[in-house]
């Protein structure tokens, strides 16, 4: 128990958004909620990520054309209808949205490729 405090104060210093230990002995996890770290409940199921596909061809962007932050990273918590990246097909940008809240567990494709119609982009992690 003090080790998982030890964590959660650790955590609370850096800008991840979780944070899951996995140990022969079960897995833990820890989420940032607003300015509060919280254990998430394990169920018995795992969790998986959920896949963010391309809803069309296009080119991926990480971010707005003119701004130097990209609109979602690793580790990020977004809402639901939150716009995790944008997909250039000709002058159009349209916009890749969260389908639920999560944190963003990882981006499959760099800023500026080419990708196809399914094209996994993203992985979500439900909260």
């Amino acid at each position: 128990m003090q080790d998982v405090s030890r964590l959660v104060a650790w955590l609370a210093g850096t800008d991840i958004g979780l944070l899951e230990l996995r140990t022969p002995e079960g897995t833990l996890r820890l989420a940032r909620q607003g300015d509060e770290i919280v254990e998430l409940p394990q169920d018995e199921e795992e969790i998986e990520p959920v896949p963010i596909k391309a809803p069309s061809l296009g080119v991926f962007l990480h971010g707005r054309p003119l701004a130097t932050a990209p609109l979602a990273r690793t580790g990020a918590r977004v809402e639901a209808g939150q716009a995790l990246g944008l997909l250039k097909i000709g002058p159009l940008l349209l916009p890749v949205t969260a389908p639920r809240a999560g944190v963003v567990d990882g981006i499959h494709v760099a800023d500026g490729v080419a990708v196809g119609y399914g094209t996994p982009l993203l992985d979500l992690h439900p909260l």
